[in-house]
């Protein structure tokens, strides 16, 4: 392992000082990190995460060398429901890979998917955490509510074109992909974990399985870090790689990201650098209220019942005087 990596991981792994917002008046970007966050952007929002990134790649066995470029662009957008995301996932890369005898230019979409996520589970509905006025302890006590993440299910389709060179099948193909999303908000609130469990390229020849699992900390209201590590396997190609990150918030809408990735193999070595960019339009976002009155409907049914139970007794009572 070269000295470069060893130096990168220590300073990935020492990332968790800097921290990551969460706010929900703030956009709420997947970028720099690969995982997908278990809450939807909101009804009617679309949200846009794009970015640019370097890759060099060194094959010990081929001996093969690549280095070019990518672009990512994910496409979000909230409908029907607050719980309903529909989404746009995709990659181009360009890349020259050289041999001792050869020189092979890829050039094409890596990945394109299109699919809807769902939350199923929010551990923050309906929960209010009490105060106890007459104790310090019990109030900074371990929360053990915040244990129960949340749950998002995400189904999707992989579309691949004919003659695509970073694809196993060169007739391309449509195959499914799923994925279960878990979130927890840990400790004051700063501190998020987010976990994806990923099935992909379902029913192919080359079946791929893997997992994200992305820790995030906010540092103040505008500066984010991320540590993250990717595994996924098939007898295509697999791999473990470890990322790092930070962010900054321009405004509530927009949010500028540089990261790093690598792994610990030499078949391929691989090392990403990029830098990216977010921006959520909210304009004809509705803020979802409960709509309570003041007076009788504020009571419960109980109340209520008692009081026109009381009522006619009264009635009964002055009707006899």
């Amino acid at each position: 392992m070269s000295k470069l990596k060893i130096v990168l991981a220590a300073l990935i792994f020492m990332l968790p000082i800097i921290q990551y917002g969460q706010h929900t008046d703030q956009i709420n970007s997947n970028r720099p990190g690969e995982t997908m966050s278990a809450f939807a952007v909101g009804k009617s929002v679309i949200q846009v995460e794009t970015g640019i990134y370097g890759i060099q790649e060194n094959h010990r066995l081929l001996e093969y060398d690549a280095k070019g470029f990518g672009l990512d662009l994910t496409l979000r957008y909230g409908v029907l429901l607050e719980r309903l995301e529909l989404i746009a996932d995709l990659q181009y890369q360009n890349a020259n890979f050289t041999t001792p005898f050869s020189s092979v230019k890829k050039s094409a979409l890596k990945q394109t998917v299109f699919g809807a996520k769902y939350l199923v589970y929010d551990p923050f509905k309906n929960y209010e955490k009490n105060i106890n006025i007459y104790s310090w302890k019990a109030n900074h006590s371990f929360n053990w509510h915040q244990l129960i993440p949340a749950v998002s299910v995400f189904a999707g389709a992989n579309l691949s074109f004919s003659d695509n060179p970073y694809y196993f099948n060169p007739k391309g193909d449509i195959s499914p992909k799923a994925m279960l999303i878990t979130q927890n908000h840990l400790g004051d609130g700063t501190w998020v974990f987010v976990t994806n469990i990923i099935a992909d390229y379902i029913g192919t020849e080359y079946p791929s399985y893997g997992y994200v699992l992305t820790l995030t900390k906010g540092f103040n209201d505008k500066w984010s870090g991320f540590v993250e590590n990717q595994g996924f396997k098939s007898d295509f190609y697999s791999d473990a790689i470890i990322r790092g990150g930070a962010a900054y918030l321009l405004n509530k809408d927009m949010q500028i990201d540089a990261s790093i990735s690598t792994n610990f193999k030499d078949t391929p070595t691989v090392l990403y650098g990029g830098v990216g960019f977010s921006w959520r339009y909210d304009a004809n976002y509705k803020e979802v209220r409960m709509s309570i009155d003041s007076g009788d409907n504020s009571k419960s049914k109980a109340e209520k019942k008692a009081e026109k139970k009381n009522k006619k007794r009264k009635d009964q009572i002055e009707s006899t005087q």
